[in-house]
């Protein structure tokens, strides 16, 4: 006689979830099924998809033409002229889309500007990297090290700003305003929360009136009045102009954010601080700047995202950054009328940037999460 496992009360072995809540098929019922405004949301999506996704592949890939050195010769070698993309002009301009009128035997100070731009952010992306505290101190002195490349001086060419654009000067321009907005914004909204009524009013005083006025005014400022303000016959570059004020516009937005993420932090934490004999900057550094910086992740990047975005109005005081360099190229008789070719190349270098900052806050709002990881414990 075949014996039976018993089981007493609390000890019976945990089953396998249903074939229908696991899988492909898990995922489809929890995301896209799972209520019927989920149904209907997702079966309107799949027309569109249905609809636009087919025409679009035809003219961006199987249609399109890769090599031409011309609009025209673009057009005769599709079946249809304008049936295809021409993405021929992307390649022929490649170069002025990337780095502007740089001068192509120093595009190599360019490039290792981005190399060493990627090994400042290695350890702030890699937590396990070997010596990374050091590497940070690299990372805080790479817009230096990288303007000195860029533009010379100290044994190398010296290169007016006026020549580098496209994506360089976008680039330029946002990482710049992303390594100076955030100390400076933090600055601010400790400013802004003092007990000090002087410090306190010119914080509050800066951060509103920067915030009052559109970023594309402050541009038209460090444009055209600036020089106003300073004495005759002094020189003030035109990017140095424009790289100070949008930090300063950048940063007044993000001590606002700061600011959002200090007042979630319990004034019980700090009165505790006080008591174990910390001062007020080891207090802000050990306890408090921690968490608000943790908290204020989604809002930290979203500024961050809308600074690099915004770079593309420096195009209306005449410098030419990744949208004004492609204007500039489609001005060439032998490519006019490309702008779709044109626009969807910006389109797809902005996203990109975009989408990868919205990843890695993704990423950190997750490693950081301890209180649900404590609660899985």
């Amino acid at each position: 006689m075949a014996k039976t496992k018993s089981y007493t009360p609390g000890s019976h072995p945990d089953l396998p979830p249903p074939k229908s809540e696991v899988g492909i098929v898990g995922w489809m019922r929890t995301n896209l099924f799972a209520t019927p405004s989920d149904t209907i949301l997702t079966l309107v999506c799949v027309y569109i998809l249905y609809a636009t996704l087919p025409g679009m592949i035809d003219w961006m890939f199987i249609n399109a033409v890769w090599s031409a050195s011309s609009r025209n010769e673009c057009w005769e070698a599709m079946s249809e002229p304008g049936s295809g993309a021409c993405w021929a002009f992307v390649g022929v301009r490649m170069n002025q889309l990337v780095y502007g009128f740089y001068p192509n035997e120093e595009i190599w100070r360019a490039n290792l500007s981005f190399v060493l731009m990627l090994v400042a952010l290695a350890p702030v992306f890699w937590n396990a990297m070997p010596f990374r505290k050091y590497f940070f101190w690299f990372t805080g002195a790479f817009p230096f090290v990288a303007g000195w490349l860029i533009f010379g001086g100290f044994g190398l060419t010296s290169i007016d700003s006026v020549k580098i654009g496209g994506v360089a000067l976008t680039l330029v321009i946002g990482v710049t305003g992303i390594a100076f907005s955030l100390p400076a914004g933090i600055l601010l909204a400790l400013g802004r929360t003092s007990s000090l009524p002087v410090v306190k009013m010119v914080c509050v005083v800066f951060i509103e009136f920067i915030r009052g006025v559109p970023l594309i005014a402050l541009l038209f400022i460090a444009s055209t009045m600036l020089n106003y303000f300073l004495p005759p016959g002094t020189t003030f570059d035109l990017l140095i102009r424009v790289l100070i004020m949008v930090s300063l516009f950048a940063s007044a937005y993000m001590a606002e954010v700061i600011r959002g993420g200090l007042a979630g932090i319990p004034k019980g934490q700090i009165e505790a601080a006080n008591a174990s004999g910390l001062s007020y900057w080891k207090t802000m550094y050990l306890v408090v700047m921690p968490q608000v910086l943790k908290i204020s992740i989604p809002g930290i990047v979203n500024t961050f995202i809308g600074l690099f975005k915004d770079t593309t109005l420096v195009v209306v005081i005449g410098m030419f950054d990744t949208l004004g360099m492609g204007r500039a190229a489609l001005a060439d008789s032998k490519w006019i009328g490309l702008t779709r070719e044109v626009y969807i190349f910006i389109a797809i270098f902005f996203f990109f940037c975009c989408y990868g900052m919205s990843t890695y806050s993704n990423y950190l709002e997750r490693r950081l999460d301890t209180e649900n990881k404590f609660q899985k414990k």
